[in-house]
């Protein structure tokens, strides 16, 4: 543990402990004998403070940085973690009972830390007892502290941009920059020439802003490794055209623990799609990646959104050709100022959310789904019933005709659609490989269009296992979430055909058409997952399309209409500020 100069003052020392909140209370001279008490040390980022099972010997107070208690293995992205920020403490649970610490707790960013020995912990609690008190009271509120995801999304974040190419990121640096600032986040931008700062110049850059970003090197440079202790996010940026390479920096990168790494493929502003992106995923250790054209100021907010925590998740449920009415959804949201920056869906939700991920504007996709599913009958392909009442010749001519070799990983924006594979008896979620073949597993009602056969596995609906998979998109994005679900409400009961019908047929006249029965029967077993989803969803919107079928495909722009009609006078009631910003 090296000692920081900067910290060498028992007055500067007692300064900093009045705004921990649990020495707050303290006059100046009891805060001054804990200073006196204290040991104050540097902890780099990505070293461990200690580790779950040794026996608790001291106190830890965070002065600056940012720490991370992990339970269970010590792997970045490990779902079961707290964060402990500057101003918090840790490791008093494992003093005040004596047992084993039950977590790891790592440095998710160089940081300063006080340290109190067990015996200095003791003659503080025995002087003044109201610490005790509080101590208790931090113990207790850990049970009620948000999740990682529920915690404050404007907390301050520090980002840093490692280039792939010898090129200096300053470009997309600045653009950063500039789209943050105009969303209200403070801002500044470090490079090389600040590589001379000691530690507490670099603490009181973070604290005077909201997002500090770091300009990179792609070499091992002193430079580049502060950078990387220091970031909670890693930037990659590559040009996506470009051979994909190995940096030199990703044994190190790889040793961190508990990084944000998201791999930037900068791309042509005239580009149709973008250029591959699975060569690039198979030399670096992202977690996600986005397609970016440097001269889009669309692109650039979506990116700056995703950093602070406020990119919006779009997800649209199955439910035949009430899904139209997702259309009516979307323009609205969007006439409220509403954008949409990761996408996913179920069944026919998800060929509506395809076609934004694609960038169609509104009007392109009513003329596309009109043309593919309502100026004829996309089911009607009739098949002996060995596998299905339908071939799904049409149906997979529609989505190749519209969605072409598009991959899932190659769209402008993140998107995944949900299928329910029979074989493992799990919801299946792509997030790469063909779109139109996942669509098409996505649609496929059990019994009404033939599964699709994927790695030896019996892929079917969506809609059959979560028709909302919201957790899927909660999973990805710490942003907020729009649900909207179209297949509720469905009003199944016996059919009156009237009198002949019943003559011929006896009771079973009343019983419903057989399609009809497939459709239900195929999407009944997702309700209560459904239901468990919705608890993931910020804003869930529920057009009343009651009135059509889920096979009523001619009222395509009754459905459009009621959607659009239902969500604007919604919005009229919500507080749309956490969407905007």
């Amino acid at each position: 543990m090296d000692g920081n100069p900067s910290w060498q003052s028992l007055a500067g020392l007692a300064a900093r402990l009045a705004t921990v909140p649990l020495f707050a209370e303290l006059d100046p001279a009891a805060r001054a004998e804990v200073a006196a008490e204290a040991e104050w040390f540097s902890l780099p980022g990505g070293a461990v403070l200690y580790a779950e099972g040794e026996a608790p010997d001291a106190f830890y107070i965070v002065l600056s940085g940012l720490l991370s208690i992990v339970r269970g293995p010590q792997a970045r992205g490990a779902d079961d973690t707290i964060d402990v920020r500057a101003g918090e403490t840790v490791g008093e649970v494992g003093l005040l009972t004596g047992r084993p610490h039950t977590g790891s707790v790592l440095a998710l960013r160089d940081s300063t830390l006080a340290r109190l020995s067990k015996p200095a912990f003791d003659r503080l609690i025995a002087r003044y007892p109201q610490i005790l008190r509080r101590l208790a009271q931090e113990i207790a509120s850990w049970s009620a502290r948000p999740s990682v995801r529920d915690r404050p999304p404007n907390e301050r974040r520090t980002v840093m941009l490692l280039p792939l190419s010898p090129e200096p990121p300053t470009r997309l640096a600045q653009l950063l920059k500039d789209a943050l600032e105009a969303a209200g986040r403070r801002t500044t931008l470090l490079d090389i020439a600040d590589r001379d700062r000691v530690d507490e110049e670099y603490d009181a850059i973070e604290a005077a802003h909201d997002v500090t970003i770091y300009c990179g090197e792609n070499t091992t440079s002193t430079w580049s490794l502060l950078c990387l202790r220091r970031a909670d996010y890693v930037m990659l940026v590559a040009d996506g055209a470009a051979s994909p390479r190995r940096p030199e920096l990703m044994p190190r990168l790889e040793a961190l623990r508990r990084r944000r790494v998201i791999l930037v493929l900068t791309h042509e502003e005239t580009r149709r799609l973008p250029a591959p992106a699975a060569g690039w995923l198979a030399q670096v250790p992202a977690q996600y990646h986005r397609h970016i054209r440097l001269d889009r100021a669309d692109d650039i907010a979506r990116l700056a959104r995703f950093l602070v925590d406020r990119a919006v998740g779009l997800v649209l449920s199955g439910g035949g050709a009430r899904a139209y009415g997702h259309i009516g959804v979307a323009q609205a949201l969007r006439e409220a100022g509403i954008e949409f920056d990761l996408l996913g869906g179920t069944s026919m939700g998800a060929i509506v959310a395809a076609g934004f991920a694609h960038e169609w504007d509104i009007d392109e996709i009513r003329a596309r789904l009109h043309e593919a599913f309502v100026a004829s009958n996309p089911l009607g392909d009739v098949a002996i019933p060995l596998l299905a009442l339908s071939r799904g010749v049409r149906v997979s001519a529609r989505l190749r005709q519209n969605f072409g070799t598009s991959r899932i990983e190659d769209l402008w924006r993140p998107y995944f659609v949900v299928s329910s594979n029979l074989t493992t008896g799990k919801v299946q979620v792509h997030r790469e490989g063909r779109l139109w073949r996942a669509l098409r597993a996505s649609v496929a009602i059990p019994g009404l269009l033939p599964p699709v056969i994927e790695h030896g596995d019996v892929l079917v609906d969506g809609a059959v296992m979560n028709n909302l998979p919201a957790e899927v998109m909660t999973a990805v994005s710490f942003g907020p979430v729009i649900g909207v679900d179209v297949g509720r409400r469905e009003d199944f009961r016996p059919v009156n055909r009237g009198w002949l019908a019943t003559l011929i047929l006896g009771a079973d006249a009343h019983a419903p058409g057989m399609v009809n029965m497939l459709l239900r029967a195929g999407t009944i077993a997702s309700e209560a997952e459904t239901e468990l989803s919705r608890q993931h969803v910020d804003l869930l919107i529920e057009p009343p399309l009651d009135q059509i079928g889920m096979r009523d495909w001619h009222s395509f722009n009754r459905a459009v209409e009621a959607g659009y009609r239902h969500t604007m006078q919604m919005l009229q009631h919500v507080d749309l500020a956490k969407f905007r910003s």
